[in-house]
This record gives C-alpha cells, sequence and structure tokens, in this order.
C-alpha cells in the first residue's frame, strides 16, 4: 500500500516548507520539499493543499477508564474520539477498577487495547505505598514509566510515606517518575474550612482556594527534592501555578532533556478561575484551574523551555456526575477530541508558533518517554500523521462528540482548525469524517 500526501505545509523538527510526503504500508518512504511530485504508483493520494501536515499526537496522558468504570468511557469509544482529534498514540493512567498496579492488571489492560483500541496505546504503572519492589518485573520496552500519586487518588495510590516515596524514586531506575502533586493535608484542611462556612458540598468556585496553589506547590517541591536525591527522572504532571514554573529549568532545544520536567494540560491552558461562573463544574478538575495570572504564566512557559510536553489528563464522567459543587461533582473533562485545535486556536493568538506546538504534543512526549519511531517525520519512522486544514468553521455539538460521556466543556464553541485526515500506521484512519471501524492500533515500544 503506497500513499502520496502532496503539497502539504509540513510542520516537523521546528520548520515549516511546502513539501510532499510518501507512506509504504506502516512507514513514512519519502519525504521531499521538490516542488515536483514523487514519481512512482500509488494506491491512494491525499491533496493537502493550504494544509498543515504534522506527526500525531502522543497525548501523554489519559483516563480511559477501563476496565471497571466503562460506564463513564471505554477504550474503543476514546481512542476513537482520539483519532477524529489527531491523536495518534496515548499513555493511559493506571486508576482504573482494578487498578495497575500489579503486573497482571499491567498484562489484562494490554490485551483490552489489542481488542479494542483505534491507535496506538501504552499504559502507565502505578505506585502504591507497598509495590515498589515489583518495577524490576516490569517491561521496560513496553510502558511509560511510573504514575506517581502524591496527593488527589484513591484506595492505596495514594503515596504520602516518606519510606514509600524514597522507595518509588530509588527502584524507578531509567523510567520516567510522573507526579500528580498535591498536598493533601493542605486540601482537607481547606476543605474543612470552607464545609463550615458553606456547608456539605461547597460552591464550586472554591474548587481553587480548597485545592490551593500551596498545596500543589509543597507537593512539587518534594518531588523534585526526591528525584534531585536519587538520581530519578521526574515528569511533573499538570502543572497549575506561577510558582511551580519557578523550579522548572527550561528545556533548551538542541539539548537532551534535562532530568526534571512539566507538563501542561490542555484545561489549565484554555480556563481560568473566571470561568467557574460560566462553565461551573464542567472545568472542574484536579489540580484545580486555577487563576488567570496563572494560566497566562502556564502559556507564557510554553515557549521559553519550562513546559516540556502538552497533554489532556482526558477524564471523562457522565454528565449527572459533573453536578453540584466542590465535594458533589466528579473532577474530570473530555479533551481528547479537541486538544489540537484548541492549541492551534493557541497559535493563532499568537501564544506559540505552529512548530513550538507541534514540539510541545508530538516530538518532546516521544523524547521524554523514549517513544521508538514515533512523534517525528522522518524517514523509516512509523506513519503516524495528521492532515489539519485551517480557516475551517465547525461548532462542537453533541452529535459530534466522539466520547462515551457525550458532554464537553467547549460545546457551542466554534473552531477554525479541522482534522481532515488521521493516519496511523499508515492505516488511513479518518478521511473527512469517515472512521475506519476496523482498523486497531499497535503497543508503543520504548526505548531507553
Amino acid at each position: 500500500m503506497r500513499t502520496l500526501i502532496s503539497n502539504a505545509n509540513i510542520v516537523n523538527e521546528g520548520k515549516i516548507f511546502c513539501g510532499h510526503l510518501v507512506i509504504e504500508n506502516d512507514v513514512i518512504a519519502e519525504i521531499s520539499s521538490d516542488p515536483i511530485l514523487p514519481h512512482g504508483n500509488y494506491d491512494e493520494y491525499v491533496v493537502a493543499t493550504g494544509c498543515i501536515v504534522m506527526p500525531g499526537v502522543i497525548d501523554s496522558h489519559v483516563h480511559f477508564r477501563e476496565p471497571g468504570l466503562t460506564h463513564k468511557a471505554d477504550i474503543a469509544t476514546e481512542s476513537r474520539a482520539a483519532a477524529y482529534g489527531g491523536v495518534t498514540s496515548y499513555f493511559d493512567m493506571p486508576n482504573t477498577v482494578p487498578q495497575t498496579t500489579t503486573v497482571e492488571t499491567l498484562q489484562e489492560k494490554f490485551e483490552l487495547a489489542r481488542q479494542k483500541s483505534a491507535v496506538n496505546y501504552s499504559f502507565f504503572f502505578g505506585a502504591t505505598n507497598d509495590n515498589a519492589n515489583s518495577f524490576d518485573q516490569l517491561p521496560l520496552e513496553a510502558i511509560p514509566g511510573i504514575k506517581l500519586f502524591m496527593g488527589s487518588s484513591t484506595g492505596n495510590m495514594l503515596v504520602d510515606k516518606l519510606e514509600a516515596l524514597q522507595q518509588v524514586f530509588t527502584k524507578a531506575g531509567k523510567m520516567p517518575v510522573v507526579a500528580h502533586c498535591e498536598d493533601t493535608e493542605i486540601i482537607n484542611e481547606r476543605m474543612k474550612t470552607a464545609m463550615v462556612a458553606y456547608g456539605d458540598d461547597p460552591p464550586i468556585w472554591l474548587h481553587p482556594t480548597i485545592r490551593s496553589a500551596e498545596a500543589c506547590l509543597k507537593s512539587t517541591k518534594t518531588a523534585i527534592d526526591l528525584a534531585r536525591k536519587y538520581d530519578s527522572i521526574l515528569h511533573l504532571a499538570h502543572l497549575t501555578t506561577a510558582a511551580e514554573l519557578q523550579l522548572i529549568e527550561p528545556v533548551v532545544q538542541g539539548n537532551s532533556l534535562p532530568q526534571i520536567t512539566a507538563e501542561a494540560v490542555v484545561a489549565h491552558l484554555l480556563f481560568s478561575q473566571n470561568d467557574y461562573d460560566t462553565k461551573g463544574a464542567l472545568i472542574k478538575c484536579n489540580p484545580a484551574v486555577k487563576t488567570t495570572a496563572d494560566r497566562d504564566e502556564l502559556r507564557h512557559a510554553l515557549t521559553d523551555g519550562r513546559i516540556c510536553t502538552i497533554a489532556t489528563d482526558h477524564a471523562p464522567h457522565r454528565l449527572e456526575e459533573k453536578q453540584g459543587g466542590c465535594r458533589q461533582a466528579a473532577s474530570g473533562l473530555p479533551m481528547v477530541q479537541f486538544s489540537l485545535p484548541s492549541m492551534l486556536e493557541l497559535t493563532d493568538k499568537g501564544v506559540m508558533s505552529i512548530e513550538r506546538m507541534v514540539q510541545l504534543m508530538c516530538h518532546q512526549p516521544a523524547l521524554r518517554f523514549g517513544v521508538s519511531q514515533r512523534g517525528f517525520l522522518r524517514k523509516g519512522y512509523k506513519a503516524d500523521i495528521v492532515v489539519v486544514k485551517p480557516h475551517t468553521a465547525w461548532r462542537v455539538t453533541p452529535d459530534i462528540i466522539q466520547s462515551k460521556c457525550a458532554w464537553s466543556p467547549v460545546i457551542d464553541h466554534e473552531y477554525h482548525w479541522k482534522v481532515e485526515h488521521t493516519f496511523c500506521n499508515g492505516r488511513h484512519l479518518l478521511n473527512h469524517g469517515t472512521f475506519d471501524e476496523e482498523y486497531r492500533g499497535e503497543p508503543i515500544t520504548f526505548s531507553r
């Protein structure tokens, strides 16, 4: 199978140029900036005049809810939503039912994805207070790293004992530790105070006061100190505050990534505390969406190197589960289908260049986690490719939402960038809204 994508504006490795791209079976066979079309016979032609062609997005932070929480979402529905949004690879988090905290539950997730996932997949292994000794049994070539909840978790996945934290950072070895950093004691104390003043379910606008900047900063400092002490690779999940960003060493282009890096997620880049008035609990997530100043500093950090990756923290709930205030409403929102158009809107606003966006959503996730043969448009790499058309107005309506939960915090928003084509391992998975129901993605491999 040979496919020619012609007359595209190709965005790759810090450059944008007009050219053509040839796919042969599951890999990129040729990338050309020559105005003359590459010679040869092709089974399929995609004319991409005026469109952006870029690597498929690697979303390194999603919650697809399977197994055990499939009333909210499942691998089939959410990976389909990913493909509609130009996401060709994802790393799923371990807080499912059962939790992905044993080798057996990890293997079960891979088998589910083999049967159901429309795009490429891998899974984080979850740390607990007592499972660090099992890290040496994990398949290093198959998983992105260890997920560590230092606050905001359920069951035994809250790792809050110093000895257990030390074991996690010691035993992780070459695997990145991805840490959710919020201090539970501060959060609990703030919640008690809010309940005294406002009752059992404090109003949603108090969420960033309860899950405060202080709670984030204290926990993030602890994680950084442990990573430095034990020489571990640390990737800080979903930073939300200007204060935390002051602790981060910028990524310098052309150099290897530093030991400690940080992620921003789409919700914290789009929304601020002011949006609780209109969005309510639809934007409730952990860590909380915070001030406009924090959001603006996160946006600034996209270009100065302090943010290394952009992800979604895609976390669907049924709409009825999102009702209520700080205690009752579930935390998390579905964004995997809309992350790429949303970030392209930020390029239109001058927040970052398109070349920088591709670095943050494709190249640097691959580099941070050691993804093999993906994340770049290179000859011989897997043909994970997205074609996005600008100046194309479309509105988010319930009928176009692919996630099982069938709602979004961007409902009724009008976008002007549209994903027209998604190729996954060379397969034309999404073609002008027509989706290939039969295809299944591949397990991602890692090299460290």
